[in-house]
């Protein structure tokens, strides 16, 4: 039997055992403008959460063998989106992500790395899909027999595999910091942090994602958009921001913005999440 839990929709608790969704917490908001714009979701609820786990289940085989792993841009500014550019444009080696049946990977193809993580947030844990091993290379995947996901053991992965520019999607201010002691211990080594799903973040790790990442979606975080506008970071996207919190991390954005060939027009009256938390 294999077990995933997610934090999605909302950020409600979500466990999918062998392709069956069996458990479904009570969201933490309940509108999101990204949901809204693509599924037509007005209000999160456990039943509507369950439907959207079903039909990812159903459209691309998410938590199961037959999971596809590759896919074009979903967003203009998502995370994976700009990780997918930037390895287009040779800005990154590889990124060390995060996927539902392998853990922790490492992954230098730009439409996979799109296709894991455009598809599937907020992944707390997980257990082995040995035919999704195969598919990424179990010599990609940190631990095949567990699946484990461990950021940090990720990159010192990444970097004994010879890569020297690495972007890694974490999900707190302490992973920063930690990303950045596992950098200056590796000279010559560029570790990019993207930090995602960060809605209910703690103001402690909110600051520390301000000082020591690269690059932070705003989600519904009420001290991630607050610590960005203080800071008047470089920031994308009206609904749901993406803040380039470093020069390099704005450089990875603007390699983004150049790579869509087209003007950002900013649109202020852009729906926003029900409420920041």
């Amino acid at each position: 039997m294999d077990e995933h839990v997610i934090e999605g929709l909302g950020k409600a608790r979500i466990v999918v055992r062998d392709g069956k969704v069996v458990e479904v917490g009570e969201p933490m908001i309940s509108y999101c403008p990204i949901f809204d714009k693509h599924r037509g979701i007005k209000k999160f609820d456990r039943e509507v959460i369950a439907n959207n786990i079903e039909f990812r289940i159903k459209d691309f085989g998410m938590c199961t063998p037959d999971r596809v792993l590759t896919m074009k841009d979903f967003l203009s500014f998502g995370v994976s989106e700009i990780i997918c550019t930037a390895i287009r444009q040779k800005k990154v080696d590889a990124a060390v992500m995060v996927c539902e049946g392998c853990g922790t990977l490492v992954v230098t193809d730009p439409d996979m790395v799109q296709g894991i993580g455009g598809r599937v947030s907020g992944l707390v844990s997980t257990t082995p899909i040995p035919a999704l091993i195969e598919k990424v290379g179990a010599k990609n995947v940190l631990d095949p027999k567990t699946a484990k996901i461990d950021q940090a053991a990720g990159v010192k992965k990444a970097i004994a595999m010879g890569y020297k520019n690495i972007a890694v999607s974490i999900i707190d201010g302490t992973m920063a910091k930690q990303m950045r002691d596992i950098e200056k211990q590796h000279p010559g080594v560029n570790v990019y942090t993207f930090v995602v799903h960060v809605t209910a973040m703690p103001k402690e790790e909110a600051r520390l994602v301000f000082e020591y990442a690269d690059v932070a979606t705003g989600c519904a975080s009420k001290y991630i958009r607050e610590e960005g506008t203080k800071k008047a970071v470089c920031k994308v996207g009206d609904s749901v921001p993406i803040f380039g919190v470093t020069p390099r991390g704005q450089a990875l954005i603007e390699e983004r913005i150049k790579f869509m060939g087209k003007p950002i027009v900013p649109k202020p009256n852009a729906p926003q999440p029900d409420k920041l938390i």
